[in-house]
């Protein structure tokens, strides 16, 4: 009878060693579990080189809480998103055409195109989801957080003219060329669009 229960023993003991073995052999090799991410390690492809002649002379700093909902019967979607965003305006030297730029003497006469958003862009690193909730019968949908973002971008660009970023951007574009003129010796006078 002791004989028999040695066995046992022995056999539960080595039953539950090769189920502990088992265990944490599979636990190392399942994906996400106990190991940090992998970074697969992939070709970068350069798409396209543009030549780019704007001034940009002014940069706007802006917040806006956007909230967007989708209610059903049987549920809802919903985030809240603090988006902080870059508007920056100035004017595209490549639109000056030869006669908006006349030479007499020492005086310059110059007629600037007029300025436009060069760049707009959510800061990645300061905009945040503050709240997100999917119903309880809803699925999680994946595109709900981009939608609220372009939404934002929509909002900062009608923020940014709402400000006058046009006038901003035309005001100093003339005095940074007027200060590049005058280093060169020249005066200047802009003329009206």
């Amino acid at each position: 009878m002791f004989k028999t229960r040695l066995i046992i023993v022995g056999l539960v003991l080595a039953i539950a060693a090769g189920v502990a073995l088992f265990v944490r052999l599979l636990w190392v090799r399942l994906p996400g579990v106990g190991a940090a991410p992998r970074i697969q390690n992939t070709a970068t492809i350069l798409q396209q080189v543009q030549t780019l002649s704007e001034l940009v002379t002014v940069k706007y700093v802006l917040e806006k809480v956007v909230i967007l909902e989708d209610v059903k019967w049987y549920g809802e979607n919903r985030v809240l998103l603090v988006a902080h965003g870059i508007v920056k305006a100035g004017i595209d030297l490549q639109e000056l055409k030869p006669q908006d730029l006349r030479m007499d003497d020492k005086k310059v006469l110059l007629k600037l195109p007029r300025a436009k958003i060069t760049d707009l862009y959510l800061d990645d690193h300061q905009t945040r989801v503050v709240d997100r909730t999917t119903g309880l019968l809803r699925t999680f949908d994946k595109d709900f957080e981009q939608n609220a973002r372009r939404q934002a971008v929509d909002d900062l660009r009608l923020a940014a003219l709402h400000h006058g970023i046009y006038g901003d951007a035309e005001e100093r574009a003339r005095l940074q060329l007027t200060n590049f003129f005058h280093q060169l010796g020249f005066e200047v006078e802009f003329v009206k669009n």
